[in-house]
C-alpha cells in the first residue's frame, strides 16, 4: 500500500513560450503567449497530489528568485520539502518552445537541482509504504546519478520505486542505469524512449524487452493518444487504450500520466485500472496550455464517466 510519494527528481523553472512554429536557425519570432512557472519534477508531484496522494520533494533547490518561485509553488500545491535551500546557487531553468501542434522543444540551464548528493538523500527517511520517483534527467547529472543509484539499493524492500527515463535516457551512464534498473519496480517510458532502450519499434515488443531487463513489478510504455502498453509480472503485455481529444499542448502529459498512475496504485486500483486512469489524466492535460496541467481526481472521475457514457 502506497501512502506517500517521495520525489528525488528535479524541480526547475519553465520559461514557456507558445510560438507558431520553431524559429529557423538565426531567425527571430514573437511568441503568442508566455509564462514563467515551476516545472520538471513539479509536474509529476502536482499530478499525484491532485489525485489525493501526499508528496515530499527530496531533491535539491536553490537560493535566488527561481528557487523562491519553486518553493512558493510547491507550498501552494501542498508538497512538502525534505531539503533546505542550497546556498550560493539558484534553481535552474529551461526555455520551452511550444508550437501550434502542441509539441514542445526544451533547452535547460542547470542549477541547484543538479547538485544532489548522498548527504542530501541519506537525510530522507523512506518507509515501506512510500513510493520513490526517479527521473532520468537527474540520472544524467554527474552528482545526482551515482548518489541516487547507491541510495536506492538501501531502501526498504517494500518501498515502490518508479523510474521515468526521460528523453536523455541514452546519456545515462550505464553503471547508473543498471543499478537503478535493478531496484526499479515500475519503469514508465514513452515510445521513443522505449525504442531507444530496446531497439524494438513495436510498442508491445518494446514493453516485453524492457520487462526482461527489470523483472520486478512491471513496465509501462506510453503511446500518446493510443494509450499505453502495460506489462506486469506474471502477465502478458496488454494495450490499455487512450482517449481521443484535441491536443493543445503536450508539455507535461507524461508527467500527468506517471503521477496519476502512482495515485491509482495508492488508492488500491489494479495496475490496469491505474493505467486507464493515467491515460485519462494525460488526455485532459494535453487539452490545457502550460506545463502543470494535470487534472484533479474529481475531473478525472468526470472525464471517465463521460467516456463510458459515450460508448
Amino acid at each position: 500500500m502506497i501512502e506517500r510519494l517521495v520525489h528525488v527528481g528535479n524541480v526547475v523553472i519553465d520559461l514557456v513560450m507558445n510560438v507558431p512554429s520553431l524559429p529557423v536557425r538565426g531567425g527571430d519570432m514573437l511568441a503568442r503567449s508566455s509564462q514563467v512557472t515551476a516545472g520538471g519534477g513539479y509536474n509529476v508531484m502536482t499530478a499525484a497530489r491532485r489525485q489525493g496522494l501526499p508528496v515530499t520533494y527530496a531533491g535539491a533547490h536553490g537560493t535566488g528568485p527561481f528557487g523562491d518561485l519553486a518553493r512558493r509553488q510547491l507550498s501552494e500545491a501542498g508538497i512538502d520539502l525534505a531539503q533546505p535551500a542550497e546556498p550560493d546557487v539558484d534553481t535552474g531553468f529551461d526555455v520551452a518552445l511550444v508550437d501550434a501542434q502542441g509539441e514542445r522543444t526544451f533547452a535547460t540551464s542547470l542549477g541547484a537541482e543538479a547538485r544532489l548528493t548522498r548527504r542530501h538523500l541519506d537525510a530522507v527517511r523512506v518507509g515501506p509504504t512510500d513510493a520513490v520517483y526517479v527521473s532520468g534527467y537527474g540520472l544524467v547529472y554527474p552528482s545526482n546519478g551515482p548518489a541516487i543509484a547507491g541510495w536506492l539499493a538501501g531502501l526498504p524492500g517494500e518501498a515502490v520505486v518508479i523510474t521515468d527515463p526521460g528523453p536523455l535516457v541514452a546519456d545515462i551512464p550505464q553503471a547508473v542505469r543498471d543499478a537503478v534498473l535493478a531496484r526499479t519496480d515500475w519503469w514508465s517510458a514513452n515510445l521513443r524512449e522505449a525504442q531507444s532502450l530496446t531497439g524494438e519499434s513495436d510498442p508491445v515488443r518494446a514493453a516485453e524487452a524492457l520487462y526482461e531487463r527489470i523483472g520486478r513489478a512491471g513496465v509501462l510504455v506510453r503511446t500518446g493518444p493510443d494509450g499505453a502498453i502495460l506489462r506486469e509480472r506474471g502477465r502478458p503485455a496488454v494495450v490499455v487504450p487512450g482517449f481521443a481529444v484535441s491536443q493543445l499542448d503536450a508539455n507535461g502529459a507524461g508527467d500527468a500520466h506517471v503521477g496519476a498512475f502512482l495515485a491509482g496504485l495508492a488508492h488500491g486500483r489494479s495496475p490496469v485500472e491505474a493505467v486507464r486512469r493515467a491515460n485519462a489524466a494525460a488526455a485532459i492535460a494535453v487539452t490545457r496550455s502550460g506545463p502543470a496541467t494535470a487534472p484533479t481526481a474529481g475531473e478525472t472521475d468526470a472525464f471517465l464517466a463521460d467516456a463510458l457514457a459515450a460508448r
